[in-house]
């Protein structure tokens, strides 16, 4: 894939899970401006989780870290990190993206993002969870991008919320979504079409993505079946090289 496919600004990527074509990270420039004059369409979840500049207020070098954790009855639990490094365009603008995504054996691997105006992070998480949608049940990756495009765009409740960051309250906004309750084909995968999804987001949290969190509930037992929860960590300066 060439630099010149990857140059695209964070809402071409993001519209590209919308339209659930996460997978070519690309978009043609014609496709892109199509894009642009077709914002007024979208819904405002869509505008809130896709359409936001969340890194405005951001100087690179920087770097958002995250926790991510996942529970649950139905697999083996663990704890793990996410980190997004920003760096400054050529111009000086921000920001360029390098997301690494958990570690080890279950690391996303994905491309920079050389022109990201929105946090990535929520891209990454989702392109993860399709990947695990499919794995447990053996189902389309293409098929649960399906579903969480029209869940956000005619399913979602927005609300108003507060927030814990760093021992104090801030103000921000959730996104709700249950994008496998009303599917026809549920039957397939009964115990996870239950799934909820909710974004928390907040102009006060660098980055703009307090946390993302999933959860399966089990109708036998109190105890869910998986919860994955990624939260902000905060944000640091990159290190400076010294001189030799």
């Amino acid at each position: 894939m060439t630099l010149t496919l990857l140059k695209f600004k964070f809402t071409a990527l993001a519209l590209a899970f919308v339209l659930g074509l996460l997978a070519t990270l690309a978009q043609p420039a014609q496709a892109q401006a199509q894009a642009q004059a077709d914002k007024k369409d979208f819904s405002q979840a869509e505008r809130l989780l896709f359409m936001t500049n969340q890194l405005t207020q951001l100087r690179p070098p920087t770097t958002l870290r995250y926790s991510f954790r996942k529970t649950g009855s139905l697999e083996e639990g663990f704890e793990d990190s996410v980190s997004i490094a920003l760096g400054k365009q050529p111009d000086g603008s921000c920001c360029t993206s390098v997301g690494e995504f958990l570690s080890g054996a279950r690391k996303l691997n994905l491309p920079e993002v050389p022109a990201a105006e929105g946090n990535p992070v929520i891209l990454y998480f989702l392109e993860r969870d399709v990947r695990e949608m499919q794995r447990l049940t053996k189902g389309s990756q293409h098929y649960f991008r399906k579903l969480i495009r029209m869940a956000v765009y005619q399913g979602a409740a927005v609300r108003d919320a507060s927030f814990s960051y760093r021992g104090k309250p801030v103000k921000g906004t959730e996104v709700e979504i249950a994008p496998f309750l009303e599917d026809p084909n549920r039957s397939r995968y009964d115990k996870l079409a239950v799934k909820r999804y909710v974004f928390m987001l907040s102009d006060a949290v660098p980055g703009g993505v307090y946390g993302i969190r999933t959860q399966i509930a089990d109708a036998a037992q109190p105890t869910s079946l998986i919860v994955e929860e990624l939260y902000a960590e905060g944000a640091e300066p990159a290190a400076r090289k010294t001189s030799p």
